[in-house]
């Protein structure tokens, strides 16, 4: 075959399957592309973090892996939020009304950074019940390193409920190499600071403290200023910030808000299971951080499908095209599963020189390699229709379904198998892992079913 000839094939291949009536296939790629490099360095960045403070000790990584158990609960209500601005924007832009888009994205920041605030506070109050109540039984030095983690990092709260908020707006006009832009200051600031204040200075955990809390709002301040600069299509207005419409705030609540209880409920029910493993012991704690660090390797292509999706699927429902919209969530779902075969192949040879990153007791090796087989084949067939499909449907609006549908699964499904196989039946760390690849299928099963029926994109999130 002729490269002419392999050029063209490849062309109609892309044609047929990445471009729609309104959306060509080479600007889906120019969306995707700067999301992939920013999972693609977030999530590195965070291996480096997790092996860096591997370097004072397991107690150290139990206790951060802990309290980001909560951190990620609590973040994730921040990061709903602004998903519900995400959205509104797309559809919006995709209806082709700027002003509305500029007021969607003004008012997606305003309503993050108070609810940011508003859980700061609650946090930095109630800090130490909370965490006798789901860690009391962990050790004494874990314990306090927690502390000390939790507060600092609830006092960042505001900074990066700003970042996601701004990023989720430029993500929903298509502008991915702006929020590419703000996340990669952000967080190789935060990378730096942790290699300074941890590696250099061997402050610990209350070094990773400052360095958060720098970062993360150096990036708020930085996203601000890109937004008042005015190079971008939002054309924020920060009138628009202060004058809080009643109208919009319920657009952007009718995704946020179900998605928000979603996500206390999903990661309440990874917390409770936390406190599982806290009965485990340290080590215990420390698989599970360091095989959730890996894990987050071989899902980066599909997580930056994820957000492909909610603008892609976004703006076609702000056209109400409904068949593109189908086409680009079949496309996405296959490619995503696609992207987990071609990464365990790439990354499962090199699985112990990585593991050498976290210092991990040579008890423990096994085990976490154990896990990630587990894992990654489980990755191929279920973990596309379980998160990827739920972000489709709730960029057309669908978000009450979904959010019932994960919370459910979780309660029902991970917490309970997880404590009988984990707790009950004696498989440790192992059979908590499992339990979660268990609900991951019924989830996604349950997301094909809705998927092809009619009901999902009936919503009428705009007015045209």
């Amino acid at each position: 075959m002729t490269k002419t000839e392999f050029l063209t094939k490849t062309d109609q291949f892309l044609n047929k399957h990445f471009s729609g009536e309104s959306i060509h296939y080479r600007q889906v790629i120019s969306i995707i592309l700067p999301i992939l490099v920013d999972q693609a360095f977030i999530i590195c960045l965070s291996l480096l973090n997790t092996a860096m403070i591997s370097s004072s000790g397991v107690a150290a990584v139990a206790a951060v892996n802990m309290v980001d158990s909560l951190n990620i609960f609590l973040v994730n209500v921040l990061i709903a939020v602004a998903t519900g601005g995400t959205v509104v924007v797309a559809q919006y832009k995709g209806s082709g009304n700027d002003a509305m888009v500029s007021k969607a994205a003004a008012n997606s920041l305003t309503s993050v950074f108070l609810l940011a605030f508003v859980i700061s506070a609650a946090v930095g109050v109630f800090h130490t019940p909370t965490l006798n109540l789901l860690f009391g039984k962990a050790d004494a030095e874990v314990f306090e390193n927690a502390k000390v983690y939790l507060l600092g990092s609830c006092l960042s709260y505001c900074g990066i409920g700003t970042v996601e908020a701004v990023c989720g707006a430029l993500r929903g006009v298509g502008e991915t190499k702006s929020s590419l832009r703000l996340s990669l200051a952000m967080n190789l600031c935060y990378v730096v600071l942790n290699f300074v204040f941890i590696t250099i200075l061997h402050m610990g955990v209350f070094g990773m403290v400052i360095s958060l809390n720098i970062a993360r709002y150096v990036g708020a301040g930085y996203s601000i200023y890109y937004l008042l600069k005015g190079d971008t299509t939002v054309h924020f207005k920060v009138k628009d910030a202060l004058q809080i419409s009643t109208s919009m705030l319920k657009r952007i609540f009718f995704v946020g808000i179900p998605f928000a209880a979603e996500q206390m409920f999903f990661n309440g029910g990874k917390i409770l299971t936390q406190t599982f493993i806290v009965q485990l012991g340290v080590y215990a704690m420390d698989i599970n951080a360091i095989c959730n660090s890996l894990a987050g390797l071989f899902q980066i292509p599909a997580n930056a499908l994820i957000l492909t999706t909610v603008t892609v699927v976004g703006q076609c429902m702000g056209r109400r095209d409904i068949q593109d919209a189908r086409k680009f969530i079949r496309s996405f779902l296959w490619l995503s599963s696609l992207s987990f075969a071609v990464t365990m192949l790439l990354i499962m040879p090199f699985i112990r020189p990585l593991l050498t990153l976290f210092h991990p007791p040579e008890a423990v090796v096994p085990t976490i390699i154990q896990i990630m087989w587990i894992t990654t084949l489980a990755n191929i067939p279920v973990w596309s229709i379980s998160f990827l499909t739920p972000a489709a449907l709730r960029a057309a609006g669908d978000s009450k379904f979904t959010s019932i549908s994960s919370m459910l699964t979780m309660w029902l499904l991970r917490v309970v198998l997880g404590y009988v196989l984990g707790i009950v039946l004696s498989f440790g760390i192992v059979g908590v892992w499992v339990a979660m690849i268990c609900e991951w299928g019924v989830r996604g099963l349950i997301f094909l079913l809705r998927f092809h029926g009619d009901k999902w994109y009936q919503h009428h999130l705009i007015d045209n």
